[in-house]
């Protein structure tokens, strides 16, 4: 089971009352979209965004209780701004962005997400999109593939990686995430409880989600989307992904757009942690539209 994380400090800052709007703009299973729907009864309503046509059939159902108050889009929440006005939901009071997996893709999808399963390398949340992993992994040039994997996953062995990528493929084509987690293994040693592969297979998804991309041109469309006094609450999991959020924030309340609303990033408690052990990394910004 998904569980949401932050779930009670999404809660507080965006503090949804009844009668108010909402987005998730990366709804997956529903659980924050659930509590948020029960703050905002008897019709507040919530228009539910995943461009991962699973997720969002796996939202209809567990949003079903809510008495068609969610509205569900099935599309990126980089496209934010259309999505929004062809809604017809207005004023939207609040915005959730949660740029985490859900439990069901990592373990459920068959897309190879994780590299603790043995799966075709696809990697795509819109499977209508063309580009997959095993496309980069196998078609990319060993610079490019350098790039991506310092760029996107920060990982200082990127180059070694390249090249045993390269030279691997040139005997048989790499098809799962189980040949590409084994090349992998070679090159980084594991240290602590980090997988090795961990930075490579986040580069890669990065890369064939366009993931950054969209959250950019998402933040470029928030203040125009949310009401007057509206807030979007952020919640980012690797360092590229806060780092955007951090600098769009900063610039945007010096423009007098928007205020900041924590000043550091709120991390879980412990008590989360213990209890939802994917919820460590997370981090959770909120700002306002002025």
């Amino acid at each position: 089971m998904h569980i949401p994380v932050l779930l009670n400090e999404v809660l507080k800052y965006l503090n949804p009352r009844a009668g108010e709007n909402f987005i998730d703009a990366t709804v997956g299973d529903g659980g924050h979209s659930a509590a948020i729907l029960k703050k905002t009864a008897p019709d507040g309503k919530l228009l539910a965004i995943d461009r991962d046509e699973e997720s969002l059939m796996r939202a209809r159902v567990n949003l079903e209780k809510f008495s068609g108050r969610a509205v569900f889009a099935n599309d990126s929440f980089g496209n934010i701004l259309a999505i929004a006005r062809g809604s017809g939901i207005e004023p939207v009071n609040g915005i959730l962005f949660d740029f985490g997996m859900s439990t069901s893709q990592l373990e459920d999808s068959g897309r190879g997400f994780s590299f603790r399963k043995d799966e075709i390398l696809d990697m795509r949340y819109d499977e209508k999109n063309s580009l997959t992993a095993e496309d980069i992994v196998n078609e990319y040039g060993e610079a490019d593939l350098e790039k991506i994997f310092k760029e996107f996953g920060e990982e200082r062995k990127s180059r070694a990686v390249a090249g045993a990528i390269v030279e691997a493929r040139k005997r048989s084509r790499i098809k799962t995430t189980g040949e590409l987690a084994a090349i992998i293994g070679k090159i980084i040693r594991r240290r602590g409880r980090i997988d090795p592969a961990t930075k490579i297979f986040q580069a890669l998804r990065i890369e064939t989600n366009g993931e950054l991309a969209e959250i950019e041109k998402a933040l470029a469309d928030v203040p125009e989307v949310l009401a007057a006094g509206g807030r979007a609450a952020f919640i980012s999991f690797h360092s590229l992904e806060d780092r955007l959020i951090k600098n769009w924030s900063k610039k945007s309340a010096e423009e007098k757009n928007i205020k900041i609303l924590n000043k550091k990033p709120i991390t879980a408690s412990a008590e989360e942690i213990k209890d939802n052990p994917k919820s460590r990394s997370a981090k959770l910004r909120v700002i306002e539209k002025i």
